[in-house]
């Protein structure tokens, strides 16, 4: 099982080439989207080298739970009510949702998740395997 020095090195790694970023940007607490600018398009490149790194298969809406967030029942006038929150810190163990579920837009999700959290799902996947 991988050190999670170990699984925070290959992160920075998959990061720093997906994203063309230094390696001393990419700490624990950096915003994916918001201070390293990756955009929907750079998660299938994240996604692709994290499977690659760390021999996982992750599956589409795992990293980020489309069917919820698409959901009527779950969100209201693009917003993630009350029970989708529930539902998505269900699906999303790994990552500390707290300021999105402050302002819950769906289109902001993604500006919520860092490092740290991506790091505690590969972690997650590693343990399930």
């Amino acid at each position: 099982m991988a050190s999670e020095e170990e699984v925070f090195a290959k992160v920075q790694e998959a990061l720093v080439e997906a994203l063309g970023v230094e390696e001393d940007e990419v700490t624990p607490e950096a915003k994916l989207q918001a201070d390293l600018d990756a955009e929907s398009i750079d998660f299938l490149d994240i996604v692709f080298r994290l499977e690659k790194a760390f021999n996982i298969k992750i599956e589409r809406g795992e990293l980020f739970p489309e069917d919820i967030l698409t959901n009527t029942e779950y969100v209201t006038d693009g917003r993630v009510n009350a029970e989708g929150i529930v539902k998505l810190k269900q699906r999303m163990p790994f990552a500390d949702l707290t300021a999105f579920e402050a302002d819950p837009l769906v289109q902001n999700i993604g500006k919520h998740l860092t490092v740290g959290d991506l790091c505690n799902f590969v972690k997650f996947k590693l343990d399930q395997a």
